[in-house]
């Protein structure tokens, strides 16, 4: 069971882009077609990706292969900031997951919405808003050092 769980480090940052392109696109047919029920299976990605990584993320095994394939060497960056980033897309696609399975529109079209923007930034310009609150985290001494000592200035890696 151990070998399954865990999460990569360091982490193929082109792999993430390509995670988050996909999320982004899925988010944005759900808002334009009304099927807001996709919510439902990138909740189920995220969980997968924060406890295994690509392992059990059909989404995350094609971003792997898509990038080892098609986007050249590998730009690799640490893991631990990633899977933090994972985690908070896991709590805001469940809680949205949830609010669809109770009856609510507004909060799923929200959640969509935000997934529109942050895994957007992430897929296009390699900005990781999950990745800058966990190096602030940091900063503040929230998150030992050890548990990342080249992520303590995320701001600082080169795109």
């Amino acid at each position: 069971m151990s070998a399954l769980l865990g999460f990569p480090n360091p982490v193929n940052e082109k792999a993430a882009r390509t995670v988050a392109a996909v999320v982004a696109l899925t988010a944005a047919l759900a808002l334009a077609t009304g099927w807001l029920w996709l919510l439902y299976p990138l909740a189920l990605g995220f969980l997968a990706r924060v406890a295994t990584g690509p392992r059990l993320s059909p989404l995350g095994r094609f971003a792997m292969w898509f990038a080892r394939s098609h986007l050249g060497r590998p730009r690799y960056v640490p893991g631990p900031p990633k899977r933090f980033a994972q985690g908070i897309g896991a709590l805001c696609t469940t809680a949205g997951a949830v609010a669809l399975a109770a009856g609510s529109t507004a909060i799923p079209v929200a959640v969509l919405a935000l997934m529109i923007v942050f895994a957007t930034l992430e897929s296009v310009v390699a900005f990781c808003a999950g990745c800058a609150i966990f190096g602030g985290l940091m900063r503040l001494g929230l998150i030992p050092e050890r548990i990342c000592l080249e992520c303590s200035d995320i701001a600082a890696r080169q795109v």
